[in-house]
């Protein structure tokens, strides 16, 4: 495997994901690195908003970037490679999700309970946020895990759609894309999204590092990849 370090700083501001595809299809499959760099964050936190089992998610993040290797020469140009990439996620987690039978094909397109109780109330929410102290990391790490939690609460459909939009925050355009949906549908799910999750964690939410996917998980994912991926030619 090329050095890391080496590629992102030649490559990484310079070359658009078509570009980088395309370097990749003449058999530079070492830059391969670099769209998942890019994309490992995005590429988490839609796999997470469907399943739960952290290292379900990973397999099946891994699963999706073979996948996508194997048919990056379908990948049309004229395409968002994030689009494309989430597409083939979804694909694989759904596929997971039947293949253990949580939920049959059917039930995927259900209604599902849409009951929601948070955990704290909105005065005890208020108080982790202006509460300021030497200990601030570990409060921010606490709401960072009460925002995950609350996410999860809510039926997936809704999960999905907030995670891509106001986490990851992918316009909506790219989101009907990505899972198939009218922009109206995807305005509905958003807003109601909202509502379940109410007013504070709605803003709480805002905050990025929600389900991050980053340092030594993301060098370990790329470099399992990197080496099940055929040598450069």
């Amino acid at each position: 495997m090329k050095e890391i370090n080496s590629i992102q700083a030649a490559d990484k501001t310079s070359l658009t994901d078509a570009a980088v595809v395309d370097r990749i299809l003449t058999g530079e499959n070492a830059l391969y690195e670099l769209l998942m760099r890019r994309h490992n964050q995005k590429l988490y936190r839609v796999i997470r908003s469907y399943l739960k089992e952290e290292q379900e998610v990973e397999d099946t993040m891994q699963d999706t970037y073979l996948k996508a290797f194997e048919k990056l020469h379908q990948f049309r140009q004229d395409a968002l490679f994030s689009t494309w990439l989430i597409r083939i996620g979804i694909n694989n987690a759904l596929a997971k999700l039947r293949e253990r039978n949580r939920l049959s094909p059917v039930s995927l397109l259900a209604d599902q309970h849409e009951d929601y109780a948070f955990l704290l109330t909105q005065s005890n929410l208020i108080g982790l946020v202006n509460h300021r102290n030497p200990e601030k990391i570990a409060i921010q790490n606490e709401i960072r895990l009460l925002l995950e939690k609350a996410i999860d609460s809510i039926p997936e459909k809704y999960r999905t759609v907030y995670t891509l939009c106001e986490v990851e925050g992918m316009p909506v355009d790219e989101v009907t894309q990505c899972l198939n949906l009218s922009e109206s549908n995807v305005r509905v799910r958003l807003h109601r999204a909202k509502a379940m999750l109410k007013e504070v964690l709605f803003n709480l939410s805002l905050n990025q590092e929600v389900f991050e996917f980053g340092d030594k998980r993301c060098d370990a994912l790329v470099e399992w990849v990197l080496k099940a991926l055929p040598s450069d030619s």
